[in-house]
C-alpha cells in the first residue's frame, strides 16, 4: 500500500489495480470501507472496456476475442510503482503475453494521484505502443462514503438537467429508459433505483456532481471534464454511492460485435498519447 499525504487528506493506495483504498480529510472517511458483506471494491479503475460485453465477446480486424471480466482486467492487475515525488505518484500497467490473448494491443497506461490543498487529482494516460490504431474506454469507480446511507443525499449539477437512466439487463443496456428528474440541478438519491443495478445517463450537459448530505451540508464535488457518460451505483442496505465518469459505455442487448464500431469508444494512433483527468473536491 502506497500513502500520500498533506495536512488535511490522507490516500492509501494498492498496487493491486492502482486502487485507492482508503481517502480521509481531517481524519475522516472519504471513500467507502470496502466491506465485502456488500461489495469489496472502493475505487477500481475501468481499462481497457467500461461495463460488459455482449456475449464476453469482440471482434477486431476481423479475429474473436474473449474478455470475460466485465470492466476489463487493470483493476486486478498488479501496477509498477513508478515514480513518487512528495505530493504525487505513478503507478504504471504494461501490455503482457497473457493481457494481449484478449485484448491485442501493446501500451502503456499510467496512473497519477496527486494532492493540492484539499484536493486529489486522478491522471490517466494511455500510450498507444501497437503499430495500428488502439480501441478502448476508461473509467472511474469511487464509491464516496454515505454512513448515514444514501437516502439522506443529493447529488447536485451545476446546470438543470433532464435525466433518463438507460435500463440495463444484465452488463448489458437495454433499450428502455427510466426517467430520474426534469430541468432540475437536484437529483435526490433513493434506494430503489439500484434495486437491478446502477443509473446510468447518457445525456449530462454538466461535467461536475456534488454529493451534498442535505441534513448536515456535508459535500464534495467531483469535476470530470470530457466525460460522455455519467453513472451512479450502490448496493441497496450498503453506506456508499459510486459517481463514476467514463469515456466509454457498455453494449447494447443487441450489438454487433465489432470494437471499432462500438458506443463511446476511443481511438489512440500508433506512439500517440491520451490523457484524462478528474478531480474530487473535498
Amino acid at each position: 500500500m502506497v500513502t500520500l499525504k498533506n495536512d488535511r487528506i490522507t490516500v492509501e493506495i494498492a498496487e493491486k489495480g492502482a486502487e485507492m483504498r482508503k481517502m480521509t480529510l481531517d481524519g475522516n472517511d472519504v471513500l467507502w470501507s470496502g466491506d465485502p458483506t456488500y461489495w469489496a471494491g472502493v475505487a477500481p479503475v475501468l481499462f481497457p472496456l467500461c461495463g460488459g460485453l455482449r456475449d464476453n465477446k469482440y471482434t477486431l480486424g476481423g479475429k474473436e476475442y474473449t474478455m470475460e471480466l466485465k470492466h476489463g482486467y487493470a483493476r486486478v492487475s498488479d501496477f509498477t510503482l513508478e515514480k513518487r515525488g512528495c505530493n504525487s505518484v505513478t503507478f504504471l500497467l504494461t501490455d503482457t503475453p497473457e493481457s494481449r490473448e484478449q485484448y491485442p494491443f501493446s501500451y502503456e497506461f499510467r496512473i497519477t494521484y496527486s494532492l493540492r490543498d484539499t484536493v486529489v487529482n486522478v491522471k490517466y494516460e494511455v500510450k498507444n505502443l501497437s503499430d495500428n490504431t488502439m480501441y478502448f474506454s476508461i473509467g472511474s469507480h469511487e464509491a464516496y462514503a454515505c454512513p448515514e446511507g444514501i437516502e439522506d443525499y443529493d447529488i447536485i449539477f451545476p446546470q438543470k438537467e433532464t435525466l433518463n437512466s438507460c435500463v440495463l439487463d444484465g452488463s448489458l443496456l437495454a433499450h428502455e429508459t427510466l426517467p430520474i428528474i426534469k430541468e432540475s440541478t437536484t437529483l435526490p438519491l433513493y434506494e430503489k433505483y439500484f434495486a437491478i443495478d446502477a443509473l446510468v445517463f447518457k445525456n449530462v450537459k454538466s461535467r461536475s456532481a456534488t454529493l451534498r448530505n442535505r441534513k448536515t451540508g456535508r459535500n464534495l464535488t467531483v469535476n470530470f471534464p470530457g466525460c460522455d457518460y455519467l453513472l451512479l451505483w450502490t448496493k441497496p442496505g450498503a453506506g456508499y454511492i459510486c459517481i463514476e465518469p467514463w469515456c466509454g459505455i457498455p453494449s447494447m442487448v443487441d450489438d454487433g460485435y465489432a470494437l471499432e464500431e462500438k458506443e463511446g469508444i476511443l481511438t489512440i494512433e500508433p506512439n500517440a498519447v491520451f490523457t484524462k483527468e478528474h478531480n474530487i473536491y473535498l
